[in-house]
């Protein structure tokens, strides 16, 4: 479904940025039966921006949407994850847009167990990562930027 925050937004540079209102993405966390650390990542259809990079499930925020709120709707989108099955621990701006307010945020959420993901037609596919192996992935450049940061909180 399409929102009002579907669109470019351009940065002071002539920059462009997904979403008119903003962007957010879910790094949602969950153990394996073994206590590992896992998150879950898209893999981005190539058609898309960006196309056959790694990344979070996330997209355009509406005008009406905190960042919270678009980053469980897209997960639930892009992934079918259920909002009742996560916790959401943080919010983080790791991106901003000169001579904008556009900004990427990416919520920090945790699932008590590996949920069962679906693939819309955005990914070529959906993966739980082990923590450890996530860099060693070709991931969206704005990612892969603010990933060492994220893995803290």
């Amino acid at each position: 479904m399409r929102g009002d925050g579907d669109g470019w937004a351009f940065s002071d540079t002539g920059a462009r940025f997904w979403g008119r209102h903003g962007a957010a993405g879910l790094l949602l966390r969950a153990p394996r039966p073994d206590g590992s650390r896992t998150v879950l990542l898209q893999h981005r259809a190539w058609w898309s921006h960006q196309g056959g990079t790694w990344a979070l499930p996330g997209g355009a925020r509406d005008s009406h949407e905190t960042a919270e709120e678009a980053a469980i709707r897209e997960a639930q989108e892009e992934a079918g994850v259920p909002a009742d099955r996560i916790v959401v621990r943080a919010a983080v701006v790791t991106a901003s847009a000169s001579g904008t307010t556009w900004t990427y945020t990416t919520v920090v959420a945790d699932a008590d167990e590996l949920l069962p993901v679906v693939p819309n037609g955005e990914s070529t596919e959906l993966r739980w990562v082990d923590e450890h192996e996530v860099a060693g992935l070709p991931l969206h450049p704005g990612f892969a930027a603010s990933w060492e940061s994220l893995r803290g909180v």
